[in-house]
């Protein structure tokens, strides 16, 4: 469509549309008057439609990261096998402790060697850790640091045997895993050693689970000023409030009613040491994570990701509700 559709048209288009002009000029008067003024009329301006008003989008309902009926289950089954072990015999328990660290040490080796080339030798690291548990039982701290030693040269001389390269990264990283895996979980199996030891574990257990639950729970349903954004953007401010109320109202009724001589004002104190440090232990882990470019350290328990993802939080709160108990009750 050209700018002649819309104006006037010129005499030499009517004599091009209707033949020679050998009939002389078009007649004037009212019909032809009447016809061009049909033609030349304007078109009438028709202004554009309004678009229609989109309907607001309604809120997206929150989400949980995670399978929930897959982490329930997982949660459960595990509970019933360490309520059991716990409580009919403490061998039992010691095997289960054995079992998650060797099980950790393997997720955690594994991923620092896909992702970063570091090779930490398991072998010694394994059974090391299987060691400190059972010095940690039976000759208590003293036992636990001689085991952790023997194993730290374990993984020094098991790594001469390959090649001098990158020696001092699997070293070093070997180490670091046996601090950070068999090594605190010893706390736990001192704990055990006690004579209300079950109690003890128990309470530990549970300040810890219902410290991440408080936290899961308060941060996903009002959650909204990050905690530590560059490390966990889901944690928040108000998921740490949870995490402290929960833990320190769980921590005044184990230690009423659970531990031997304790006292609620205790379990007050303890929940609140609780959260922090299980906090810290699940951004300490987050931090590891993110440095190796992973979500969770394994697939194992569904729900959950792997053992290392349960640790995370429980390992280093374990030194510290040791420490709290022998302050607040004695050894046992």
């Amino acid at each position: 469509m050209n700018d002649s559709s819309w104006g006037a048209p010129t005499r030499g288009d009517y004599a091009a549309a209707w033949g020679p002009s050998d009939q002389g000029p078009a007649p004037a008067g009212p019909a032809y008057d009447a016809q061009q003024a049909e033609q030349t009329r304007p078109m009438p301006i028709v202004p554009p439609e309004e678009p229609m008003p989109t309907p607001p989008t309604p809120p997206q309902k929150k989400r949980a990261g995670r399978n929930l009926r897959a982490a329930i289950g997982v949660g459960v089954g595990l509970g019933a096998v360490i309520i059991a072990s716990l409580f009919i015999w403490k061998a039992a328990f010691l095997g289960v402790i054995t079992v998650a660290v060797v099980v950790g040490l393997w997720e955690l080796t594994s991923r620092l060697e896909e992702r970063k080339g570091i090779r930490a030798p398991l072998v010694p690291l394994a059974v090391g850790g299987a060691a400190m548990i059972v010095a940690g039982y039976v000759r208590g701290a003293e036992g636990a640091w001689v085991a952790m030693a023997l194993t730290a040269l374990a993984v020094l001389v098991w790594r001469m045997t390959e090649s001098p390269e990158g020696y001092l990264k699997d070293v070093t990283a070997g180490v670091f895993a046996a601090f950070y895996v068999p090594f605190l979980a010893t706390f736990v199996a001192m704990m055990l050693a006690a004579e209300d030891g079950a109690q003890r574990v128990l309470t530990f257990l549970l300040l810890t689970v219902v410290s991440d639950t408080g936290a899961y729970a308060v941060g996903w349903r009002f959650g909204k000023h990050k905690l530590a954004p560059r490390i966990s953007p889901g944690k928040t401010r108000e998921g740490l409030g949870g995490a402290v109320a929960f833990a320190m109202a769980a921590g005044a009724l184990c230690m009423e009613f659970l531990v031997h001589d304790g006292t609620w004002w205790q379990g007050l104190l303890i929940g609140f040491v609780v959260a922090a440090s299980a906090t810290l232990g699940d951004l300490g882990e987050s931090m590891i994570k993110r440095d190796l470019g992973i979500k969770d350290m394994g697939t194992l328990l569904p729900g959950h990701g792997g053992i290392m993802d349960r640790l995370d939080s429980l390992l280093p709160t374990a030194p510290v509700v040791w420490l709290l108990l022998v302050i607040f009750v004695g050894t046992g």
